[in-house]
């Protein structure tokens, strides 16, 4: 029985030990690139090959609620890019001394550098105000949106494409420029290219803005705050 049950249970999982590995390894060597982006194209393949991958995402009641702004015009990204400038200086004022210091030594974005700029939405009103699973959570869609760009960052990674998301943004003003419905939030503003190099740790911990978490420290269970046996 125990031998039928494990051939089983392998044609199910349809994923050599090769395939796994390279699915973990895009997993844990993904990387938020901010400014190590080459100059050389993304073919168009690709870019929607990366798409359908964002694409086939799980989504809230299947609404699949993303759409995608693809970005490749340079007055298009000098705008961005100023509207970055504005809020970035802004948020470094929120912080103090030393903070404050490493914080305008970070490099935040890539948005000129980049040869694709992607802008990630989702429309809360896509197939109607119903919508099966978002009846009592309304920001399922938000959470299915962020699903896909997840997608697309693995499937980037995979392929030797780079990804940054850049945050630092007033929304409003991001929804104007790109002529976004009012209806429509922008989840994602994206920067994607090949890089020099993909670092061995995130940026931000090379840095030392904050240490990786332990994860024994982050797991509960049966309840918020019980450790296994207590």
């Amino acid at each position: 029985m125990t031998v039928i049950h494990k051939r089983k249970q392998s044609a199910l999982a349809e994923f050599s030990r090769s395939e796994k590995r390279g699915l973990y390894k895009a997993i844990y060597k993904r990387r938020d690139v901010r400014g190590h982006f080459l100059p050389d194209s993304i073919p168009d393949r690709l870019l929607r090959k990366l798409l359908d991958s964002a694409h086939h995402a799980g989504s809230v009641g299947f609404m699949q609620p993303w759409s995608f702004i693809v970005i490749r015009n340079e007055q298009i990204k000098k705008q961005v890019k100023e509207l970055f400038d504005q809020a970035n200086a802004d948020a470094a004022r929120v912080f103090e001394g030393h903070r404050r210091e490493l914080y305008s030594r970070l490099k935040l974005e890539g948005i000129l550098e980049a040869p694709v700029n992607l802008c990630v939405t989702c429309d809360p009103s896509r197939n109607g105000p119903h919508v099966l699973g978002r009846n009592t959570i309304r920001e399922t869609d938000i959470y299915s949106t962020c699903c896909a760009i997840q997608n697309l960052w693995l499937a980037a990674r995979g392929e030797g494409v780079g990804v940054g998301w850049v945050s630092i943004f007033e929304p409003a003003q991001l929804r104007s420029l790109l002529h976004i419905p009012e209806r429509v939030v922008p989840v994602a503003y994206l920067c994607l290219g090949y890089v020099r190099e993909f670092l061995p740790r995130p940026e931000l911990e090379i840095a030392g803005w904050l240490p990786r978490l332990a994860l024994e420290d982050l797991i509960f269970f049966d309840r918020w705050g019980q450790k296994n046996g207590s």
